[in-house]
């Protein structure tokens, strides 16, 4: 099956393609949320990130004396997911380890994409598992662009609001490894006012404190509620003066500088146990 599954609940309507088991459109009240793609900017709209974030050092990941090409954010948004469960309001895709993604990352997984609507928000799940005899090392990011503006507020200023009210130290890429150095956070009581010139170095990172919640938005206008679990990390990204904002949480990170290429020395990297799965989620609330 290529053709993308379409869900819908009251006044929300979701597209997911098999490829990457990756989001399409997501509208409400028929108002497109999602980044649409273009080439000339940006052609994803919200890939999967497995098993790494980031790219690898000189394009090559090692796991003991393992060692093998890996392309940025992993080889999953690459891949064909298999549908195993769909309903009205959600669909649940597999990506299932094969002779091509042992050639890279020689393990036995099962990766399982679940994207529901339920309850005026969208909620999307995946679930690692081993599915070998011996440990499974792995990071985990998800990487959906929404529009910007969103649809109604095209001539207000938006907003990232956390809901800890925290102020994060930032990190910025650099080469890209991950510098042990931190920035000044660019929050303010928890308070982030975009612009397009903050993404000229690329992506503003948090490894650590921007909570589990946060908001995107004009204030008291348009705007989308987050929530996340078992995601510490947190990128926001675009491509300088695109119509469009990457909230991505994250488990697991670049490799930092000065580190190997062993996908072990990542912040935030994993290692499951065998037949051990591991939970990561988030949900999206509209309010337009």
């Amino acid at each position: 099956m290529t053709d993308p599954v379409t869900l819908s609940d009251a006044d929300l309507t979701l597209a997911v393609s098999p490829l990457g088991a990756e989001m399409q459109s997501f509208t409400k009240a028929g108002k497109e949320l999602l980044w649409q793609g273009d080439a000339d900017w940006w052609s994803g709209r919200a890939p999967i990130l497995f098993p790494i974030v980031g790219p690898a050092p000189e394009g090559r990941i090692r796991i003991g004396d393992f060692e093998a090409e890996m392309g940025q954010h992993g080889f999953a948004r690459r891949r064909s997911f298999s549908l195993e469960e769909r309903s009205a309001t959600s669909c649940r895709h597999v990506l299932t380890d094969d002779e091509m993604t042992r050639a890279q990352y020689p393990f036995a997984f099962r990766l399982a994409i679940t994207h529901a609507l339920a309850g005026g928000r969208l909620e999307i799940t995946a679930e690692v598992a081993n599915a070998g005899d011996t440990p499974l090392p792995f990071c985990l990011g998800f990487h959906p662009a929404f529009a910007w503006p969103l649809p109604g507020a095209e001539d207000r200023p938006h907003r990232v609001t956390l809901a800890n009210c925290a102020e994060p130290a930032l990190a910025r890429i650099d080469g890209g490894r991950l510098p042990e150095a931190r920035l000044p956070s660019p929050f303010r009581n928890g308070k982030l006012t975009l612009s397009h010139d903050q993404f000229e170095a690329d992506a503003m990172i948090f490894p650590e404190g921007a909570g589990s919640a946060l908001s995107y938005g004009a204030d008291d206008g348009p705007r989308l509620d987050f929530t996340f679990e078992n995601l510490p990390f947190l990128a926001l990204w675009q491509k300088p003066g695109a119509p469009f904002l990457c909230v991505e949480p994250w488990h697991g990170m670049h490799a930092p500088t000065g580190a190997s290429a062993q996908l072990s020395e990542r912040p935030g990297a994993l290692s499951l146990a065998p037949l051990e799965t591991a939970r990561f989620g988030y949900t999206v609330t509209p309010h337009l």
